[in-house]
């Protein structure tokens, strides 16, 4: 059987944290007190900011948002993505998050995390899931040290999409044979480029959308009785 993939977003579809929590997480157990106060602070400052563009761009939001990473080091921060697993993410996972993977993978899918978080904060949770596949925001690091940039492409909208085919590029996978699932409307690209998308855990203009185009629609907020 020729390969297929299912790629899933995460926040808000498999779990219900972001990218904020796991950061405002980080920014709590810093060796660095000092950086950890200044970082506290310009977190307060730019929240209108951070929020706003939001709305307007999520590239833009992860390009000015990881800046607040500026000065913390790599060993420590993939060190403490257990932690950060145990207590933030593991718990923000959505009850009907582990069978769906699990679901598609017995189908013969290769499953893919497709997300904005940091590709250091997720190794826990990608071998919780059992992911074959990884494609995340990798922070630019000097001697170590995170410089505040994203290598790019930054992980979001239509780069997203450019990553999802590069990859089934790579392994001769055919877009119409893949499944995608996100909650955002700022994924809209990312499912209209595969035969089998589907609205996960969605708001009402996605919802909208999934129902006029004959999306599927799948909530994995509500544990099976």
């Amino acid at each position: 059987m020729a390969a297929r993939f299912a790629f899933y977003d995460l926040d808000g579809t498999l779990v219900s944290s972001n990218v904020v929590s796991q950061y405002v997480w980080y920014l709590r157990r810093l060796p660095e007190r000092r950086l950890a106060a200044r970082r506290s602070l310009q977190l307060l400052a730019g929240l209108p900011l951070y929020a706003a563009l939001e709305l307007y761009s999520r590239r833009a939001f992860n390009i000015w948002f990881y800046r607040l990473y500026r000065g913390m080091r790599r060993d420590w921060l993939i060190e403490a993505a257990q932690g950060l697993f145990e207590e933030v993410l593991g718990p923000a996972i959505y009850p009907g998050a582990p069978e769906l993977v699990r679901r598609d993978r017995d189908a013969g899918y290769r499953t893919v995390l497709v997300t904005g978080s940091p590709e250091f904060a997720l190794g826990p949770l990608v071998r919780h899931f059992g992911f074959d596949h990884l494609v995340a925001n990798v922070l630019e690091f000097w001697d170590g040290v995170a410089t505040g940039a994203i290598r790019p492409p930054v992980v979001a909208g239509r780069d997203k999409v450019a990553l999802m085919r590069r990859l089934c590029g790579q392994y001769n996978v055919d877009s119409a044979e893949t499944k995608a699932y996100s909650d955002s409307l700022s994924d809209l690209p990312m499912l209209e480029a595969v035969g089998r998308p589907v609205a996960v855990n969605a708001g009402r203009r996605l919802r909208r959308i999934a129902l006029a185009r004959g999306w599927p629609l799948l909530d994995l907020r509500a544990r099976k009785s």
